[in-house]
């Protein structure tokens, strides 16, 4: 039993130093935010990751117009007043801004090659959507 006990308490150990060890090397650039614009960021980071998986899901069943629509409305330009952009700017880096800037730009731009139906050219587009997700959180981490 009592082998039992140290060898629990050295893998939580272990766990520990492991969690540590990572979060000392995580190189990307903090953002602090005040909790209430933390949770709204998250938030809508989620429905845009959500908007995303609709995207996908729309383009495989052929669904041109409803990827499109999903696009504009939940990450496009269009989007920016409901996700309270101009109040959330502010307090971001210039870079995070500006890669965000370039993610609801790329979306309204697959937004408008999806509307015409060709499934290449609104992969292609959508990548360019994912591309600012990836840079941004490779870039950034909110706290």
């Amino acid at each position: 039993m009592k082998k039992i006990l140290q060898a629990c308490i050295l893998a939580g150990s272990l766990v520990l130093v492991a969690q540590s060890c990572a979060a000392d090397q995580d190189t990307r650039t903090r953002v602090d935010l005040p909790a209430m614009m933390k949770t709204h960021m998250l938030h809508s980071m989620r429905d845009h990751l959500l908007a995303l998986h609709e995207i996908q899901a729309a383009l495989a069943k052929g669904e041109f117009d409803k990827a499109s629509d999903i696009a504009e409305n939940r990450i496009g330009m269009s989007s920016l007043e409901s996700h309270n952009a101009a109040h959330m700017a502010p307090f971001m880096p210039e870079g995070m801004q500006s890669i965000g800037t370039a993610m609801h730009h790329a979306a309204s731009r697959f937004a408008m090659a999806a509307s015409e139906g060709d499934l290449p050219r609104s992969l292609d587009a959508l990548s360019k959507v994912t591309e600012q997700c990836v840079a941004c959180h490779m870039s950034y981490r909110v706290n």
